[in-house]
């Protein structure tokens, strides 16, 4: 089995490698500046990982991996846009460095250049794998308009926020070990079966990062602590604390969700004071662990050896245990 870094790092070479035209530079620059930002590669390792536990050839599953990475940014480059964001990963967004047009054009091209990507496959397997790559690139779109509904919302519910980070992040994970685990020679039960075991680790991963943003130390976690409560975000803790808490604890959330001018410190110092009133990081940590759980399950009963498996538990539990 290759480790997960020696994935990584055959990701990023290979993204080196991409080429695409210098003319029309405002179309085709701002792809390689977001594919050049780095990160984890996550996703398409996750790809590579798939095709190798089944047996398969890890270098023929390069392109089909590379789509996941190019589709991945292509969201990126346009969640900036809504977000307005200035940074991402330490740079300056590409709609700050061009402008919005240049960004949603350039983001439009790397959305069909994934595709190209994805569609370098075996013919045999290219409906299967597109049919994925749809479904999974559909979900990723209704994760984000859910995501900016309930920036409006006050009465959004947990199994909607369940649902919602479900689509914007854990199918992209359950997409690539399915398609991984296909190119890799597994049958359709096992695919769906690792395709589970992907998106109830993305659900755990993404309960475990909101409980990080206010519970986890800032050397370690890498982000300010209390961003999510300083931006309103609705996180599994706002939504678990509102429901939880009394009329006091309530109207004291209200104000500070309310408040247009306020200090950083002093409002994340008053939401977690309430979070930990209500204890509701224990909650989190409950449904985070039920999550993980339900993808274990799922892993038991992929027909792998016992060794494979255990190389998905490694990971799985490097993924989840990241220190607060």
């Amino acid at each position: 089995m290759r480790e997960l870094q020696e994935l990584q790092l055959l990701i990023d070479n290979a993204i080196t490698q991409l080429k695409y035209p210098e003319y029309p530079s405002e179309l085709y620059e701002p792809i390689n500046y977001i594919l050049g930002m780095g990160g984890k590669r996550m996703r398409p390792a996750l790809l590579l990982m798939a095709c190798d536990l089944f047996g398969g050839d890890v270098e023929k599953a390069l392109s089909p991996a590379l789509a996941i990475e190019v589709f991945h940014n292509f969201t990126l480059m346009h969640d900036d846009i809504m977000d307005n964001a200035p940074l991402r990963r330490g740079k300056v967004t590409v709609h700050e460095r061009w402008n919005h047009n240049a960004a949603i054009l350039s983001g439009d091209v790397m959305l069909i250049e994934g595709y190209k990507l994805m569609m370098q496959v075996e013919d045999r397997l290219l409906r299967v794998i597109l049919d994925i790559f749809n479904k999974t690139a559909v979900g990723v779109c209704e994760g984000q308009q859910l995501d900016m509904d309930f920036e409006v919302r006050n009465d959004v519910k947990i199994n909607e926020y369940i649902y919602m980070i479900k689509l914007k992040t854990a199918v992209v994970l359950g997409g690539a070990l399915k398609i991984g685990s296909i190119l890799g020679g597994a049958d359709m039960k096992d695919a769906e079966l690792i395709a589970e075991f992907g998106e109830n680790l993305g659900i755990a991963f993404q309960l475990q990062d909101d409980i990080l943003d206010v519970y986890g130390s800032p050397e370690k976690f890498g982000k300010q602590v209390g961003g999510d409560i300083i931006s309103n975000k609705k996180t599994y803790l706002l939504i678990k604390a509102l429901e939880l808490a009394d009329a006091t604890q309530t109207a004291e959330l209200t104000k500070w969700i309310d408040a247009k001018q306020f200090d950083n410190h002093e409002k994340v110092e008053a939401v977690t004071a309430v979070y930990s009133a209500v204890q509701v990081k224990q909650h989190a940590e409950t449904t985070m662990q039920a999550y993980a759980d339900k993808a274990f399950e799922a892993l038991e009963k992929i027909n792998l050896p016992e060794e494979n498996k255990q190389y998905l538990r490694d990971f799985a539990d490097g993924l989840m245990v990241r220190e607060y």
